[in-house]
């Protein structure tokens, strides 16, 4: 199976649209899980406590994650994230949209979004964990 047809995505036909994600997949293969993802470098190190850097290091962090796998962002079919402020999220969502784009690429998968009070990294805005499917050879 190939990369093109591995992942089907799911919306019933009288469903209005989804924008920016999707509301299923299906897809067959190897999966990935990969754990929350926060805005530090690999270092474990906050480069900024700007919401939209620290959106834009998560997703970065969830493609290495990924790589060691054999895997990229193409073959993601769920995302969760978890965010401390959710009217940040709504007033910066062009410039969310962006990050996503510019490290994801166009690729929508199921996603879900959780106002939480806190996450256990007190600089930490953002927690985004992962599940990809790797079709097989």
């Amino acid at each position: 199976m190939n990369d093109a047809i591995s992942h089907q995505l799911l919306h019933p036909s009288h469903w209005k649209a989804a924008v920016g994600y999707a509301n299923g997949v299906l897809a067959t293969g190897r999966t990935v899980f990969v754990g929350g993802q926060i805005g530090w470098n690999g270092d474990q190190v906050f480069e900024s406590d700007d919401f939209v850097a620290q959106v834009h290091q998560a997703l970065a962090n969830i493609v290495e994650v990924l790589q060691v796998a054999g895997a990229g962002p193409e073959h993601l079919v769920r995302l969760t994230w978890y965010v401390t402020d959710k009217q940040e999220y709504l007033a910066r969502l062009k410039e969310v949209g962006a990050a996503y784009r510019e490290v994801i690429g166009k690729h929508f998968p199921a996603m879900t979004m959780v106002q939480v009070a806190d996450l256990i990294e007190d600089r930490a805005k953002v927690e985004i964990e992962a599940t990809a499917v790797i079709p097989d050879a």
